[in-house]
């Protein structure tokens, strides 16, 4: 009788513990592709640790760094199969989920930092995580990549037809090759773990980045030249997998979902204040930067606008437009 009445007060514990609102502890593992000295990394800590207090710990969320949990296209499908938790993850490489995604790359697309947080916090931005939702993901927050800007070792690159002939990694999406061949260069999908390898080596004359990402990765120890192109604006989605996501209370998703967004505006906030710090520190590290002729490349890359207007649809096209006034 004993054995039988402390299992029944064991019950009714577990059962009065479950409706007050307390659940055990989630732990979500979310991995990114940079290294720790990143502001993603730096951001991200700060976003863990006030979701771990928020939540009086029932949700800890444990962070990747520098590729641990794979490269962003191995992330991506393990959300969707639900083999990884959560990432931060550049939003062009969501291409592979639905390639509309593509669309913040359309070279020369936001002239602002401030327009492409419009449309990415605007109805581009809820229209884009709605894909995601359909393919099992959660998306939390539009944090940010930057400007990407062209490095290489042979020439400043001053119009278009500087670039031609000229080795360039890109990333491994499609409209981005399209851009670089148009450009008349010879365009190359390296993996990024391999990229400062791959120019130490000669296998590519240059790259195109952020200049955090230029300067954290020491790519001015293998690259000369650096061309404030600013081609690209680049989002990073920090999104859960649903399955992770149903285990966590209503209450503490809202936290959640709160805190991302702070944390979101913390990290965009130092992207922009980093830019011009970096670019100085390149400077002194001896890399010689030069201007753009953005109207010129502006002129060129409409071919790439044209050719992908049936890949992302009147909808998207003109919410572009909209925001990317």
């Amino acid at each position: 009788m004993k054995k039988v009445f402390s299992a029944l007060c064991i019950a009714f514990a577990a059962a009065l513990f479950a409706s007050s609102g307390y659940a055990a502890e989630t732990v979500v593992k979310i991995g990114h592709v940079l290294n720790t000295d990143h502001c993603w990394h730096k951001n991200l800590s700060g976003f863990a640790d006030e979701v771990k207090k928020d939540t009086d710990g029932r949700v800890v969320i444990q962070l990747y760094p520098s590729g641990q949990l794979g490269n962003e296209k191995d992330m991506v499908e393990g959300l969707t199969l639900g083999t990884i938790d959560g990432g931060l993850i550049g939003g062009g490489s969501f291409q592979s989920v639905d390639p509309k995604f593509g669309i913040e790359a359309l070279p020369y697309a936001w002239p602002s930092h401030e327009a492409a947080y419009r449309a990415f916090d605007g109805k581009l931005g809820k229209y884009l995580f709605g894909l995601l939702e359909k393919k099992g993901i959660v998306g939390l927050a539009w944090w940010e990549n930057g400007f990407r800007h062209i490095t290489n070792n042979k020439k400043p690159i001053v119009k278009p037809e500087d670039l031609k002939g000229l080795k360039i990694r890109v990333t491994p999406d499609k409209m981005r090759l399209d851009t670089f061949k148009l450009l008349g260069a010879a365009p190359m999908a390296i993996n990024f773990g391999e990229l400062y390898s791959a120019l130490q080596q000669g296998v590519v004359d240059g790259q195109e980045n952020p200049y955090a990402i230029i300067y954290s990765n020491a790519f001015n120890e293998v690259q000369k030249y650096l061309s404030k192109s600013g081609h690209i604006w680049g989002s990073a989605v920090l999104c859960v997998n649903s399955d992770v996501w149903r285990k966590i209370s209503d209450k503490d998703k809202d936290t959640i979902k709160k805190l991302a967004l702070k944390w979101c505006a913390a990290q965009r906030k130092e992207t922009i204040k980093e830019e011009n710090e970096f670019l100085e520190k390149l400077k002194a590290k001896g890399m010689k930067v030069n201007d753009v002729d953005k109207a010129a490349f502006q002129k060129a890359v409409q071919p790439v606008w044209k050719s992908y207007e049936n890949t992302f649809g009147k909808e998207l096209m003109d919410m572009v437009h909209e925001y990317g006034k």
